[in-house]
């Protein structure tokens, strides 16, 4: 905030500068068409002349005689006024281009610092409409991310939808610009830009530099399904698909997709949420974690194997591998993760 004020003030300087400038100009330009006009031959374009190397202090010649004390004065004066106005013009043109570098240089060394302090956050690599419908429904359920897109515009464009933004502007495919945001100490990626062959090499290239990591991809082609599952998409979701299904549903299902509407648009942020169980977990029976919370509702226990158990009993066993369901809010979701802790010491 405080950056963008004083790029104000100096939009403002250059701008009374520039008049300044102007003002110079045609006062010279009046004052030597009289002093010509004295001496019989006035032009105004001679007199446009001698104010301008007057005032840039060039002094090529005066093609308009200088007789007396006070045309002297006067040129002496235009010199004096158009020196100053200029300096003053150009300084400030220089300190408006370099600050607009230094502070393009800085937002993004403040940027990478603050990248680099993240634990487990994920990495959205294309911030166009899908990309910003992520990083909403990451920001809602309190998850970390940072954006990348090589149209610095969508990132202007959003800040206020996004308070406190982390982004890196440039190609999510280029390794260093992955490693910029911290792409060792990420949960997972989403290549979400509208371009398939892009979103192949952002997976290739992400499963390289991290190979546990989660990644998530969107395929506008049906057929580039399986080619990034090949080359390490973890999940792969058309958008034409999966409207065909949205739209299925809303016909024969409406009042759970209204239930799922008015889910993710509540202000509680209540979502269908996973938190896994630590390692080293001893076998414990539901019945005596006693997951209990007004912010959490436990839905269902899948198993290392892959089993699911819906709607757990109090004698159903939690092992260590095991991910637990529940219907919760950012704040269950914590307390869940701290329970499972807590037992695990």
């Amino acid at each position: 905030m405080g950056d963008a004020r004083q790029l104000r003030r100096i939009i403002l300087r250059i701008g009374w500068a520039g008049v300044v400038v102007l003002a110079l100009i045609a006062i010279g330009t009046l004052g030597f068409y009289h002093i010509a006009d004295d001496n019989g031959d006035g032009n105004w374009s001679d007199a446009l002349y001698m104010t301008l190397i007057s005032i840039s202090t060039v002094g090529y010649g005066e093609i308009i005689p200088l007789r007396t004390i006070e045309d002297r004065l006067f040129a002496g004066v235009m010199s004096i006024a158009g020196l100053g106005a200029l300096t003053f013009l150009f300084t400030s043109l220089s300190v408006f281009f370099l600050e607009k570098d230094l502070d393009t240089s800085l937002r993004r060394r403040r940027m990478e610092k603050h990248i680099q302090k993240l634990r487990q956050h994920f990495i959205i690599c294309g911030f166009g409409r899908v990309g910003r419908s992520v990083g909403r429904e990451l920001q809602n359920t309190g998850r970390h991310f940072v954006a990348i897109d090589a149209e610095e515009e969508r990132f202007d464009d959003n800040l206020d939808k996004f308070p406190g933004l982390l982004y890196l502007q440039g190609d999510a495919s280029d390794d260093d610009l992955l490693e910029a945001a911290d792409i060792q100490d990420a949960r997972g990626l989403f290549a979400v830009t509208g371009d398939d062959s892009r979103n192949l090499m952002i997976i290739i290239t992400a499963r390289q530099l991290n190979p546990g990591l989660r990644i998530v991809s969107r395929a506008q082609e049906a057929r580039n399904v399986e080619k990034m599952r090949k080359v390490g998409a973890d999940a792969v979701v058309s958008p034409d698909f999966t409207g065909g299904i949205r739209l299925a549903s809303a016909m024969v299902r409406p009042h759970v997709v209204g239930f799922l509407d008015e889910m993710v648009k509540s202000d509680k942020n209540v979502r269908v949420e996973e938190v896994a169980v630590p390692a080293n977990f001893p076998p414990t029976r539901v019945g005596d974690l006693r997951l209990r919370s007004p912010d959490y509702i436990l839905l269902a226990v899948r198993e290392e194997d892959g089993a699911w158990i819906f709607n757990p009993k109090v004698d159903d066993i939690v092992h260590s591998g095991s991910t637990i369901i529940a219907l919760a809010n950012p704040s269950g979701r914590a307390q869940l993760k701290a329970h499972l802790i807590e037992k695990l010491s």
